[in-house]
Formats: structure tokens, sequence, C-alpha cells
């Protein structure tokens, strides 16, 4: 496979080529492994029941919606991650095909959706920790655990413990990661093994308002909602980290798809094995809805911090519950140690596209890049001010998150017809990569639709404020900059807006009759919608991006066919 070094530029500014300061320290084992790790932190904690919440015991079929709709759109990764196995691909690749405005605006959403992850799982080591140390967190006036002043700085202290570690390079960082990995799993296969024997009652598949209590409504909001599509964000790392790994065209496919696979069977009988073990007392009061306000008198504030945990001491396996407390902390803290040094990558990228200041590209000697390292730190703290717990948390991550892989579908057609002889250690077929493509950015405006108003419409707040920093970063580094591009990605508004007047006209989230939205559109019409938006987009894209002749002075290449 032909890499290229150095930083040239073509036409639009293009990076390309990935930085040899960063080290090959990833191997097959190490950068599945930092995917796994990644996706296995604090959703499993609490997905299940947010899911059954939702969805009751249909939460089973959400999972696997969701794990359908990650491997697709980590199918349109593998082929673009082979390609071009550079570090923080995700903000990198629109830069490619669509140019500078394009880039920054998926690097932006990008940047801040990882920048929220690792203080989400530092808070999901604060809410099982507030069990036995009650004064990190107390619950607010409408019943969510928010931080207390002594949880803030326990807080910080924890992000900036990810910080350091991270500055002691991937090497030694990756060899720690399979020996955590290798736990978090054995974790959670005791769960769902100790919950099926001890205390699983198939009735509850069957009570308490039948398999699916709410609907599909219920069961694609828990997708979005209850952390299940948050919990697969982590198969990314193969896209994130492919500069640094020894072996692109094996390890990025595997690592992208077998993470999604490997963790969603997991998910899907954890989801199967808490419905069957939770006490039927705690559903019968209110149905599932209500599940964790009622455990069992003076245990539904331990189901708000710990809900496993919960269930562990109510069946009588006291020791299972003394290792979810301990797991509560390694599970999201290596979790949050990745997304720190993810986040760093991604402005990294940023700052190697030239939409954004030069400065956030410098590394260590080491391989780190220290001042994006250190810029994610200080915007990870603001979201530890008295915001909501978790689950408020996710909801804002999921959308932008999903947002930003909405991107790679359209590069990859894009690059199809750009870089039409490039070669593709991992190729998908001619016509099944229109499918893929067309399911991939249908799944991920779907997700956006489904995760409601009462959330979207902040997103397109921070949306808004990236523009204007845009702005300000064009006029102090002016003449220092890429070309904007805007002919070329302009087409990002009109997916945008779309996504926001969709969000707007429909009736997600249904709970909330206080959201603003107008209810028009159902799950049906919200469906149609979105599959019209996803056409729209497409095309308007594949119409709109940059020239052959141009990508192809940025990434000069003997022709050569694929295999």
């Amino acid at each position: 496979m032909h890499t290229e070094s150095g930083a040239a530029a073509g036409p639009a500014g293009l990076a390309a080529g990935d930085d040899t300061r960063l080290k090959k320290h990833f191997g097959t084992v190490g950068l599945l492994f930092t995917a796994v790790g990644s996706v296995i932190g604090s959703g499993w904690l609490f997905g299940a029941l947010n899911a059954a919440q939702l969805a009751g015991p249909a939460a089973i079929v959400s999972w696997g919606i969701g794990a359908v709709m990650f491997v697709l759109i980590g199918m349109s990764y593998a082929e673009l991650g082979t390609m071009f196995p550079h570090s923080g691909g995700v903000a990198r690749f629109p830069h490619y095909s669509f140019g500078s405005f394009a880039s920054y605006s998926m690097g932006w959403v990008t940047w801040i959706a990882a920048a929220a992850v690792a203080p989400i799982e530092v808070l999901a080591v604060v809410q099982y920790a507030t069990n036995y140390l009650p004064w990190l967190e107390h619950l607010d006036a409408a019943g969510e655990p928010t931080l207390t002043g002594a949880g803030t700085a326990v807080s910080v202290a924890l992000l900036a413990l990810f910080v350091l570690v991270n500055f002691f390079g991937v090497r030694w960082f990756a060899r720690i990661n399979n020996v955590l990995v290798w736990w978090k799993l054995a974790i959670i296969a005791l769960v769902i093994v100790v919950f099926l024997v001890v205390a699983f009652d198939g009735t509850h598949f069957s009570g308490f308002g039948g398999f699916a209590p709410y609907g599909t409504h219920g069961i694609f909001s828990a997708v979005a909602s209850a952390g299940i599509a948050f919990s697969f964000f982590g198969f990314r790392q193969g896209v994130e980290l492919a500069g640094e790994t020894d072996n692109p065209r094996r390890n990025v496919p595997l690592t992208l798809i077998g993470s999604v696979v490997l963790t969603g069977v997991l998910y899907v009988l954890l989801q199967i094995a808490f419905i069957g073990a939770v006490p039927s007392r705690a559903v019968a009061p209110q149905g599932w809805q209500g599940v964790g306000a009622n455990f069992s008198a003076g245990a539904d504030v331990m189901a708000t911090f710990g809900p496993l945990a919960a269930i562990a001491t109510i069946i009588g396996t006291g020791w299972l519950a003394a290792l979810l407390y301990a797991d509560a902390i390694i599970s999201p803290g290596d979790t949050g140690l990745i997304y720190t040094g993810v986040t760093a990558r991604i402005s990294y990228a940023m700052g190697r596209n030239r939409n954004a200041p030069a400065g956030l590209a410098k590394v260590t000697p080491g391989g780190v890049p220290w001042v994006s390292l250190i810029l994610a730190f200080v915007v990870g703290c603001f979201f530890f001010l008295p915001f909501p717990g978790w689950s408020k948390l996710v909801e804002f991550v999921t959308n932008s998150t999903v947002l930003s892989f909405g991107s790679g579908p359209l590069v990859l057609l894009a690059m199809r017809r750009q870089l039409p002889d490039r070669h593709r250690p991992f190729r998908l077929g001619r016509t099944s990569v229109w499918i893929i493509a067309f399911l991939a950015l249908f799944s991920t405006n779907l997700i956006i639709y489904w995760t409601g108003w009462d959330t979207n419409w902040k997103l397109l707040v921070v949306i808004l404020a990236g523009y204007v920093l845009l702005g300000v970063h064009e006029l102090v580094a002016k003449g220092r900059t890429a070309r904007m591009d805007f002919r070329h990605g302009w087409w990002v508004l009109v997916w945008f807006a779309g996504l926001a007047l969709i969000s707007y006209l429909g009736d997600y989230p249904a709970q909330n009759e206080h959201a603003g939205n107008l209810g028009v559109l159902d799950l049906t019409l919200g469906a149609i919608a979105s599959l019209v938006l996803t056409a729209v987009v497409m095309a308007l894209a594949l119409t709109s991006a940059l020239p052959r002749e141009q990508v192809e002075t940025a990434f000069p290449t003997a022709a050569r066919p694929d295999a």
C-alpha cells in the first residue's frame, strides 16, 4: 500500500499525508481492543436501565438496530480508513473531498462531541461512587444527579489524570488498555451469567404491557436517547488512530466492524439478562418507565446511581455488586482515557487541515499532540458545570457524534470519482458501496431525528457558535489558512438546516410536551422526510465535490488497479 508522507498541500490546502512523527504502536489486538475498550465505557452501566424505561423488553430490538446501523457506518469508513490511514480521519476525510468549509463544519461537530465523552465517563465514575461517597452528587428538583462542589473538584482531578496518562504516549497506554479490556469483557459476561442463572424471570417479557409497551416510537427513541448509539461510538478508534497502527489494511476494517459486532452481541445479552432479573415489584407500580425509581424500599437512590449494582444487591449477590462498583471506575475510566487522546487527535487533524490554529498540530518527541491535549482538558472541565447528570449529556453527545459520522459515506462515494485508480486495500463492491453509503447516511439522519428537538436545537446553537469561531480565526490568521472552498462545501448548510426542520416538525421526544417542536411528523412521516433529505444531501454533495484534478494534485500517486 502506498502511503504519503509529509504535509504536501494541494490547491485546496489539503493535508495530503500523515505526520510521520506519530508513532505506529497499535497492532491488531491493540487497535481492536482500543475500540472495544472505548465502546465498553459507561454505556453498559446505565444503558440497560435507560433503554428498558423507553422501550420495555423491546429494548433488545433497540440494541440490535443500533448495532446494524453502526456496522453500516463502520463499513463506509473501512474503505476510507485503509485508503488514508491518517490520525483524526473523521475530521480530515471531508477536507480531502470537499475542502476546508466542509471539513471545518464536520471537524467542529466531531471535536465538540469527542471533547464531551471523557467528562461523561468521569461523571459515570462519580455517579456510581456516590453510592458510598454521597457527598459527590445530589438529586436536583427534577430528580437528576448533579455534581456537588466537592464532586466537581474530584471530577476535574480525574480528567487531569486522563491527560497525564496520555502524555506518556501511545505504546504505554496500549499495553495497559489490553489488560483493562479483558477485565471489562469478563465483568459483562459475569453479570449476564449471574443474572440469567440466579434471578431470571421470563414472564417479564410478556407482562407489564407486553413485549413493546411503548410501541415502535419507544424502540427507536431508545436507540438515540438511552445510551445505545452512544455505547457504539468507540468503533471510531479504527479511523482516528489509523495513522498509528502497523497494518492498516488488516487492522482498520477488523476494528471498525469487529468492535461493533462483538459488543453488540454482549449488549443484547445484557439487556435480556436485565429484563429478566429486575425485580417484578420494581416494574409493577408504574410499568417499565418507572423501573428505576421502584426497585425496593430504600433502593431507589441506589438504582439511580448504579442500576446493575442495585439488582445484584437485591438478588443476593453482594459480591457481584462489589465488582460492579469497582468496574464503574475501570470501564468509564478506560474509555475516558481513550477519548482524551482521541479528542486531541481531532483538533490535531483540524490544525493539519489549516482551518484551525496551527499550534494544535504540535506533537511531542513521543508523538503526543500536547497542545490539543491541554485544550481537551480545559474544554472538558466546562462539562462539569452544574448540568444534569450522565443521561442528559449523553443525548447531546449522541446527536453531535452521529452527525459527524455522516460525512464518511459522502466522502466514500466522492472518492470513487476523484481518485478512481487509487489502491483501496479494503474495497466495497461497485453496487454495494452505493447501498451501504446511502443506508449509513440515512441511519445518521434517523438517529438525529429520534434524539428529538429538545436536544437538537442545542446542537444547532453549538454549530452556529463554531461558525463564529471560524470567522474569528479567518480574520486573525488571514493569509495563513486554507482556502475556504465554500462552493464545494455549501451543501453542509442544507443538510444541517434540513435536519433542524425535520426535528422541529417531528414528534420526538414524545414524553416531553414542552420541548417546543410541532409534532406534525410522526414516526413514519419523519422517516420518509429523513429518507428524502438523505437523497438530496447525497446528490448535492457529489455534484459539489472538489474536481478530480485538484484532489489528484494533492495526492500524487501512481495509478494502479485495485486488487
